[in-house]
């Protein structure tokens, strides 16, 4: 087990160089010069080439890539932003929480509802029940997340004026942007714990349950919903890695001062070291929960420790076998 974890956070090096890679090449076709959003209109061509030079923008790319590399590598320095000449290792760092504030609420919230939606579609298959839950799912996970935002922020804040439909500090800022983020999340994990479900009640010691007598609440979580941990774990870890992915959006709808926002101003400013960095961080941490939940799979599911370790046993035995031949 231990060599798996090793294993996959060995993988985790060259995806997060070439994440360093693609949003390097992006700063260079992205269209555009940060030096006009840096100085004023009437800047002279002296002026602008003096801050380019500051800037280290009239640099060879080679020579721009290495020491961006070298700074992440070696001292975690994302660079400095153009905009406020503060470390943008820094200013993310400080947004992070806010970011992570909503995503975690969301995922809370979206299994809360998600797991038991997904159990009731899968014993009620075929209902009107089912059809209900199926037609959610499928409308949660087509609707976009900044027409959902909107259409929000015009129900609560604008027509019944119970929520504020910005960002503003107060716990009650805080419950458009969350709703928004969990609605689709709740929809897909709901529909891939139907699924699982669906398959599961079909299996023979599931029939055999219910031959002994067993009351039907047992049969489904006792016997069928523990089988069915997969897509949840599933379901919590690529929606928290969406969540913080995707927030940018979101955040830049409802002016939320977290990393997703800090990206988009990043963008419009031709802000590229701030760009780059709040990308390589976002990119860290999805990369990261993706592995806690391989790590978790083998937890809930025993038989995938088994398929991984089988390998390195096989090696054993093979070598023991040689040893005493």
């Amino acid at each position: 087990m231990l060599r798996y974890i090793l294993k996959r956070i060995l993988y985790m090096i060259p995806v997060m160089f070439g994440v360093i890679v693609v949003v390097f090449l992006m700063k260079m076709i992205t269209p555009g010069d940060p030096v006009d959003h840096l100085l004023p209109a009437n800047a002279s061509v002296e002026q602008k080439e003096a801050m380019r030079d500051k800037l280290g923008l009239n640099d060879p790319i080679i020579k721009q890539f290495g020491d961006y590399v070298i700074g992440v590598v070696t001292r975690g320095d994302l660079g400095t932003s153009y905009a406020t000449k503060q470390s943008v290792a820094g200013e993310i760092f400080g947004r992070l929480p806010k970011t992570v504030f909503i995503a975690v609420w969301a995922i809370f919230i979206s299994q809360i509802f998600a797991t038991p939606l997904g159990i009731l579609a899968a014993v009620k298959q075929n209902s009107l029940v089912d059809s209900i839950i199926v037609v959610f799912t499928m409308v949660g996970a087509s609707l976009p997340n900044f027409w959902l935002a909107l259409m929000l922020i015009r129900w609560f804040a604008v027509d019944l004026k119970v929520l504020p439909s910005m960002y503003n500090g107060t716990a009650a800022s805080w419950i458009l942007p969350i709703i928004t983020v969990s609605f689709q999340s709740i929809a897909m994990t709901t529909r891939g714990v139907r699924t699982n479900m669906l398959e599961v009640i079909r299996q023979d010691y599931i029939k055999t349950a219910r031959a002994k007598g067993q009351k039907e609440s047992i049969v489904v979580f006792n016997h069928a919903f523990r089988n069915t941990l997969i897509p949840v774990v599933a379901g919590i870890g690529s929606g928290l890695a969406g969540m913080i992915g995707g927030s940018l959006i979101v955040e830049t709808v409802f002016a939320v001062p977290g990393v997703g926002k800090y990206v988009a101003d990043a963008v419009t400013a031709r802000n590229y070291p701030s760009l780059q960095g709040g990308i390589i961080v976002l990119a860290l941490i999805g990369t990261v929960i993706n592995m806690i939940v391989d790590i978790m799979y083998t937890v809930v599911d025993p038989r995938l420790k088994t398929t991984l370790l089988a390998p390195s046993s096989r090696k054993n035995k093979t070598k023991v076998a040689k040893e005493g031949a």
